[in-house]
């Protein structure tokens, strides 16, 4: 299917790796010309080239923090110099500690909420006037599916992807009247760096080696696997494309009919 998405112009933060460097991929390759965010220049530098290269498309770095405010004006004034325009944000810059809450820190909470929460809502923020101005766009938020299925290992990341999730409901009502969509994608266990991370913390809790967390995780799966980045980036594409242009205020779960909690021993 042509999802309708050539010459489009996306922002995509958090996207050096993982889920949003596949949804940078995955847009280009539809044609679109992408900037890319992420904190590191130089891994962001890299990655622009590979993905320019590999799809044929404008593909623009531009680093910047997230949980920065000045930061995140800089950056969408930077993309709006290079690109002309946004058509698309895509929101993947944000991770939260795990943890036991009684392990749990004020500074934990802190980064937490001014990264995955905060974050989220600085970029869009920072583009809906301009998308407000040309009459369009689409902003899909990759939050996660703890936002709507609580679990006590993801505490923090629960707390700020269920706000990121009523966020979006409420943006996509106010904006919908100017044309702009504002969606969020919730994938459960993705096979990235962040979910290693997370396998060996599961792995310390329940006292077992991280081949047990990894099978105990499988299980709580009916499809029986961790899904991949790209079949994330797979939905983010069509949600942001004019394809799903009656899709607004939507929250699409991608964890594979997950529904007994994680890591049940």
């Amino acid at each position: 299917m042509d999802l309708g998405l050539q010459g489009s112009t996306v922002l995509v933060t958090g996207a050096s790796k993982g889920i949003g460097r596949a949804t940078a991929q995955t847009l280009a390759e539809e044609g679109c010309d992408v900037a890319i965010n992420a904190r590191n220049a130089e891994g962001l530098e890299q990655a622009a080239r590979e993905l320019s290269e590999a799809a044929g498309r404008k593909v623009v770095p531009v680093a910047g923090d997230m949980s920065d405010p000045a930061d995140v004006e800089r950056v969408v004034s930077e993309v709006i110099d290079a690109l002309g325009h946004i058509d698309i944000l895509v929101t993947c810059a944000g991770s939260s500690p795990g943890g036991l809450i009684e392990e749990l820190t004020e500074e934990h909470w802190s980064v937490s909420l001014s990264l995955k929460l905060m974050g989220y809502v600085r970029s869009c923020t920072a583009v809906l006037p301009h998308m407000r101005e040309r009459g369009s766009g689409s902003i899909v938020l990759v939050v996660g599916n703890d936002g709507l299925k609580p679990s006590y290992w993801e505490v923090t990341a629960g707390a700020a992807n269920a706000a990121d999730i009523n966020f979006a409901s409420s943006a996509a009502e106010q904006y919908g009247r100017y044309g702009i969509r504002v969606n969020t994608v919730n994938p459960g266990p993705v096979n990235t760096d962040r979910w290693d991370g997370l396998e060996k913390a599961f792995a310390r809790d329940k006292k077992v080696d991280q081949a047990r967390a990894h099978e105990l995780a499988v299980s709580s799966i009916p499809l029986g696997r961790i899904c991949e980045p790209q079949e994330v980036a797979n939905v983010v594409a069509f949600v942001a494309s004019p394809r799903a242009s009656f899709v607004n205020g939507a929250h699409i779960p991608i964890d594979g009919a997950q529904r007994k909690a994680l890591m049940d021993l």
